[in-house]
């Protein structure tokens, strides 16, 4: 596991060996049972997410019914508003897979940015990347009908497709099961 997480890390700067060992110090990574919660609505946090193995899901809870907002699988990385406005946590957090997360907390990247400052400076490409392909989704999103959701994710995220529930996927794509079903057979009946 130290392996994918080097290679993601020298996609932005490289390490020494003294930072990679700083870096494995920290006791980072935990294997996650399927059904998890990492975060619940209401709590407070100072921990990161970095998905190595598996796949996890925000989701808020909206009058009894979860509204799943974003999957993250191999590569992904999250850093929950709430670490950042340092208030309660506005929705869920859950493994929908077993994984393999890389866990830090605030404390732990102060601490370690301080004394290796290319931290930072990789933090700071990663956030950018992230902001920017955050706006792009949720621009597609906001101007596409849910068919077109649907084909952009078996495009860009065919595999989600087999690993996560029907219910969450289609709450994620902003329709009902049922109605994911009859996409599915329409988008089949025009291939045949």
């Amino acid at each position: 596991m130290k392996n994918i997480l080097f290679d993601f890390i020298s996609k932005y700067v490289s390490l020494t060996e003294d930072e990679k060992n700083a870096l494995l110090s920290l006791d980072l990574f935990h294997s996650v049972k399927k059904g998890t919660l990492l975060l619940k609505e209401g709590q407070n946090t100072k921990e990161s997410y970095f998905v190595l193995k598996g796949c996890i899901r925000t989701y808020y809870l909206i009058d009894g019914e979860e509204k799943t907002t974003a999957f993250y699988t191999e590569m992904d990385v999250l850093t929950p508003q709430c670490v950042i406005n340092k208030a309660p946590s506005e929705y869920f957090i859950s493994c929908v897979e077993d994984s393999i997360l890389s866990i830090s907390n605030a404390d732990m990247e102060i601490e370690i940015n301080s004394k290796f400052p290319k931290f930072d400076i990789m933090c700071r490409k990663l956030s950018e990347q992230l902001l920017a392909k955050q706006q792009l989704d949720f621009d597609e999103f906001k101007t596409s009908s849910p068919e077109q959701r649907y084909l952009n994710l078996l495009q860009k995220r065919p595999d989600l497709v087999q690993r996560v529930p029907q219910h969450q996927l289609a709450s994620f794509l902003g329709i009902k099961p049922q109605s994911l079903s009859r996409l599915r057979a329409r988008i089949s009946e025009k291939k045949n």
